[in-house]
C-alpha cells in the first residue's frame, strides 16, 4: 500500500517511516522511486487534499470488479440500475437485462452477453456519473405506437325512469278548399330496459270542401321496443321497425325483430381504418403531425422504431407532413400521402343485422296491417384496411335472394366497389350487378355509380304488390369542385330506366361564389335530355346579421315561365325568441307571397303563417313540443327527439346550470331543470353555480360529465346539503380570546378543529346543544357549551362562549 505520513515530511520521509515502521524491511533505491511513481499516479491528489481517492480513469484501472450501473440506452436514460461485470476490461450483461430493457437482439443471445461482442451494439462505461451507456439500431427496440384513435374518451350512457309525450298541432285552412286540424304524437316510456314508444297522428276536418273530406279519428303509425348495448355495441328492437340496408339493397318496413350492430352507440369510436405513419428515432425526439397543412399532434418519442396515428378530420385524399425533432433541434421533416374513408371498416371489424316479422302494408293508411312473413341479413367485414366484404339474404314464402360485394381502396386514388346479387321470385329468376367508384381531395369529388337489373329481378320490397316496381337501370355521375377565388362549381348525370322502360336522362350544373361582406351568388340549371330547354336560377343571398339574411333572385322553368322571388328572413335564437320570413315572387303564378312568425318559449314553439295568390292562400298554424315526467315532476319544453337531462339539485332552487360551457337556466322552486338537448352517447358537462347557494350549503361537486342513451332521459343530481355550521367565538373566564391553534374537540361527533384569530372556531354538523374540550398550547384545557342558534341561510356567529 502507499504511504500516509504527515504533511511537514516529504515523499522520502513518509516512504521511509512506512517501512520501518509498517513493514520492518529494507528496498533498494530502484524500487522506492517506483513505488513513489506509483503513489504519485493513484494517490498523489488525495495524499495532497486529504480526500477520498477518485474511481479509476479507465477500465484497464480495476481489470476484475462488480459494478451497478445506471442503464442508459440510445441517450435515452431508462431508470433502471443493472448488474454489470467486468473482467479483464470487458463488460458482461445478463441477456434477460437487455430482453426486460426492451433491446432485442438479431440473434439468440448466450446467458451471458459481453457487450464488446455483439456486432451493432456499442457500449461505453462512464466512470465519473456511473452509468452505461448502449447505443444499438433503432429497429432492435420495441415499436411505439402514438396518437388517438378515438374523438374523446368513452362514457357509459345511463338512462332514468320517466315518460316523453312529444306533440305538433297543425291547423290549415285554404281558400275553397276547408280547413282541417292534424295532430301529431309519440309517447315514450323509458327505463334502464330500453325504451318503448309509439307515434300517430289525429286528424279532423273542420270544413270540408268538395272531395277534400279525409279519414277523421286516429292513425297508428309505429309501436316499438329498442334497447341498446353499448358495451358490445348491439341493438334490439321489436315491433314495427325498418330493416338495415346496404348501398345496393331496399330497405323495408316491417313487423318483427331485428338485431344489428349499432356503431352510433360509440361515437368515441372510429370505425374506418386511420392512416399511419411509420418511422425510426435513433435517439429521444418529438414528433409533429400536420394534416394538410394543419398542425394535428405533437408526441414525444423514445429511442426505436413508432407508428403515429391519428384522427383526420378529413374524408377523401390529403398529405401529412411528419416533422422529428431530437434534443439538438435538428428537424427531418417527411410528406406522406394518404387516402380516408368511411365506406370501409378497419381490419377484423364487423357491421351486421338481421330480421324477420311480417311486412307491413298500407302505412300511414292502415293501423294494424301486415302482409306475408319474411327475413332479412346482412354482413360487412374488414377483411384488410384496403378491403371491406359485403353480403346480403333475402326470403319469403315466394323469394329468395343472395348476394356479395364489397369496397377496395385504390391506395390513394379512391374506392371502388361492386356488388352482384340474384333473385328467384315465383319461379323467375333475375340478377342485379352495381359498380361504383369514389374519389374525393379537398378541392374535387368525384363519384360514379350504375346499378343494372337483369330478367324478372325481385327482392322483398316487391313480394307484396302486383307490379314489378325496381327500376332496370340507374345511373349517376357527381361532381364537385373547388376553383378557389372563382367559387365552386358543381355538375351531376342522372340515367334512370323504370321498370315500363321508360327512360329519364337529367344533367343539373350549379355554380356558387362568395360576394362582398359575407354575400354569395347561386347559379344553377338543369336539363332533361331529349328536351331542348333548360330550367334556371339565379340568386343572390345578403346577411344583414347573425341571424338574418335578404335574397332575391329569378328563375326559369323549362317550358319558359320565369319569376323573380325576394326574401327577407331572420333565423329564431337558439335560447328562444322571434324568427319571421317574408317572401314575394311575381310572374307566373302572379304575386306570390308568403309570411310565417316563429316564436319559440322554453315550454313550446309556436308559429303561424299565410301563403298563396290573390286568388287563394292558405293560412296555418302550429304548435309543438313536450311534456316530460321525471322524478315525480312534469317539465314543458321545446320537441326532443333525441336524449335529455334533468338536472337535480336535491330541491334546492334558483341554481344557475351550464351544459358544455353554454348558460342554460335555473332550477325552479323544486330544484330542477329539464336541458332538452343532448346529443346520445355524447359525453356532455354539466355544471351547477353555487354562487346563489347560501353559506351553510355544501356542494361537493359542481361539475358532471354524463352520456344519456338514446331516446331516453336521465336525472342527474347534484348532492347539495344544508349543514348545521357555526362560527363560535371562545373566550376565558377573563373575557380573552383564546390563544391561536388551541385544538378543539366537538364531544358530540368527535370532530376536530383549531382556534383562529380572535378566538373564533368553525364547526360543522352541530346538535341542538353542544359541548367542546379544549387543550390550549400551554397544555391547560378547558370546556365550552353552547347551543346552535335556530335555522339561518348564513352561518351564525355564537358570541361569545365561556370556556372554563
Amino acid at each position: 500500500m502507499c504511504p500516509f505520513g504527515t504533511q511537514g515530511k516529504g515523499a522520502g520521509e513518509r516512504y521511509q517511516g512506512a517501512v520501518t515502521e509498517g513493514q520492518g524491511m529494507e528496498v533498494s533505491k530502484a524500487q522506492m522511486l517506483a513505488f513513489l511513481g506509483v503513489c504519485s499516479v493513484l494517490w498523489g491528489p488525495l495524499i495532497e487534499a486529504g480526500e477520498l481517492p477518485p474511481p479509476p480513469a479507465s477500465l484497464e484501472a480495476v481489470a476484475d470488479a462488480q459494478l451497478y450501473l445506471e442503464l442508459v440506452i440510445n441517450q435515452m436514460n431508462t431508470g433502471r440500475l443493472v448488474h454489470v461485470q467486468q473482467r479483464a476490461g470487458q463488460l458482461y450483461l445478463q441477456a434477460n437485462v437487455l430482453q426486460e430493457a426492451g433491446i432485442h437482439l438479431p440473434v439468440t443471445p448466450p446467458e451471458e452477453v459481453g457487450l464488446d461482442s455483439v456486432p451493432g451494439l456499442h457500449s461505453e462505461y462512464d466512470i465519473q456519473a456511473q452509468r452505461l451507456l448502449l447505443d444499438v439500431p433503432p429497429d432492435w427496440l420495441p415499436e411505439q405506437v402514438l396518437g388517438r384513435r378515438s374523438a374523446y374518451p368513452r362514457t357509459d350512457a345511463m338512462s332514468s325512469f320517466g315518460v316523453l309525450f312529444n306533440y305538433d298541432l297543425y291547423l290549415n285552412d285554404t281558400d275553397d278548399a276547408g280547413s282541417y286540424l292534424a295532430a301529431w304524437n309519440e309517447v315514450r316510456l323509458f327505463d334502464s330496459w330500453g325504451t318503448l314508444s309509439n307515434t300517430g297522428q289525429y286528424r279532423r276536418s273542420i270544413v270540408a270542401a268538395g272531395e277534400n273530406q279525409m279519414n277523421n279519428g286516429y292513425l297508428r303509425y309505429d309501436t316499438t321496443w329498442r334497447f341498446s348495448d353499448d358495451e358490445r355495441m348491439l341493438t334490439y328492437e321489436a315491433g314495427d321497425l325498418i330493416t338495415v340496408a346496404l348501398p345496393w339493397t331496399s330497405a323495408i318496413r316491417m313487423g318483427g325483430v331485428q338485431v344489428s350492430r349499432d356503431f352510433g352507440v360509440r361515437p368515441d369510436l372510429v370505425t374506418y381504418p386511420l392512416p399511419q405513419f411509420s418511422g425510426e428515432a435513433a435517439v429521444p425526439s418529438s414528433v409533429d403531425l400536420f394534416i394538410n397543412g394543419y398542425k394535428s399532434s405533437s408526441e414525444n418519442l423514445q429511442p426505436g422504431p413508432y407508428t403515429l396515428t391519428n384522427v383526420p378530420y378529413i374524408n377523401g385524399a390529403g398529405e401529412a407532413v411528419v416533422v422529428t425533432t431530437d434534443a439538438l433541434g435538428r428537424q427531418v421533416s417527411t410528406s406522406v400521402p394518404f387516402y380516408v374513408t368511411s365506406s370501409l371498416l378497419q381490419q377484423g371489424l364487423s357491421d351486421f343485422s338481421v330480421s324477420a316479422g311480417s311486412v307491413r302494408r298500407g302505412y300511414g293508411i292502415d293501423d294494424f296491417a301486415y302482409g306475408p312473413g319474411v327475413s332479412s341479413g346482412s354482413l360487412r367485414y374488414g377483411l384488410t384496411n384496403n378491403l371491406t366484404l359485403e353480403s346480403h339474404l333475402e326470403a319469403s314464402d315466394s323469394l329468395t335472394l343472395g348476394g356479395v360485394g364489397g369496397n377496395l381502396k385504390l391506395g390513394n386514388f379512391g374506392v371502388l366497389n361492386s356488388a352482384v346479387s340474384q333473385s328467384q321470385f315465383d319461379g323467375r329468376g333475375g340478377r342485379q350487378v352495381s359498380l361504383g367508384y369514389q374519389y374525393s381531395t379537398p378541392g374535387l369529388s368525384l363519384a360514379y355509380q350504375r346499378l343494372q337489373r337483369f330478367d324478372d329481378y325481385a327482392d322483398l320490397t316487391v313480394i307484396d304488390t302486383d307490379y314489378i316496381s325496381l327500376s332496370r337501370r340507374s345511373e349517376q355521375v357527381t361532381l364537385a369542385l373547388d376553383l378557389d377565388r372563382f367559387g365552386s362549381m358543381g355538375a351531376g348525370y342522372f340515367d334512370v330506366v323504370a321498370a315500363d322502360a321508360t327512360r329519364t336522362r337529367l344533367l343539373n350544373l350549379s355554380w356558387s361564389k362568395p360576394l362582398w361582406f359575407n354575400s354569395s351568388l347561386y347559379v344553377s340549371a338543369n336539363r332533361e335530355l331529349g328536351d331542348s330547354n333548360w330550367a334556371m336560377q339565379a340568386q343572390i343571398v345578403v346577411p344583414f346579421d347573425v341571424r338574418g339574411n335578404f335574397s332575391f333572385g329569378t328563375e326559369r322553368s323549362s317550358s319558359g315561365v320565369t319569376q323573380q322571388r325576394v326574401n327577407y328572413s331572420r333565423s329564431v335564437p337558439t335560447q328562444g325568441g322571434v324568427g319571421f320570413n317574408l317572401g314575394y315572387a311575381t310572374g307566373d303564378p302572379p304575386d306570390y307571397r308568403q309570411a310565417d312568425l316563429t316564436w319559440r318559449l322554453q315550454s313550446v314553439q309556436l308559429q303561424a303563417g299565410v301563403y298563396g295568390t290573390s286568388q287563394q292562400q292558405t293560412r296555418w298554424a302550429d304548435a309543438s313540443g313536450s311534456l316530460v315526467w321525471m322524478d315525480g315532476q312534469t317539465f314543458a319544453a321545446n320537441r326532443i327527439d333525441d336524449a335529455f337531462v334533468v338536472v337535480s339539485t336535491s330541491g334546492f332552487p334558483d341554481v344557475g346550470v351550464r351544459y358544455e360551457n353554454q348558460w342554460i337556466g335555473n332550477t325552479d322552486k323544486n330544484g330542477h331543470l329539464l336541458v332538452p338537448w343532448s346529443s346520445a352517447y355524447y359525453r356532455g358537462k354539466y355544471e351547477i353555480d353555487p354562487l346563489n347557494l347560501a353559506a351553510n350549503i355544501l356542494s361537493p361537486n359542481v361539475e358532471q360529465r354524463v352520456a344519456v342513451r338514446r331516446g331516453s332521459g336521465y336525472l342527474l343530481e347534484f348532492q347539495l346539503s344544508r349543514v348545521a355550521a357555526a362560527s363560535v367565538h371562545l373566550v376565558d373566564a377573563r373575557q380573552q380570546d383564546l390563544a391561536l391553534g388551541s385544538a378543539v374537540l366537538n364531544e358530540q361527533n368527535g370532530a376536530r378543529s383549531v382556534v383562529g384569530w380572535d378566538g373564533l372556531v368553525y364547526l360543522e354538523n352541530l346538535a341542538e346543544q353542544n359541548s367542546l374540550q379544549v387543550i390550549m398550547p400551554d397544555g391547560q384545557q378547558c370546556k365550552a357549551k353552547f347551543g346552535l342558534p335556530p335555522e339561518t341561510d348564513q352561518v351564525p356567529l355564537v358570541d361569545p362562549v365561556v370556556c372554563q
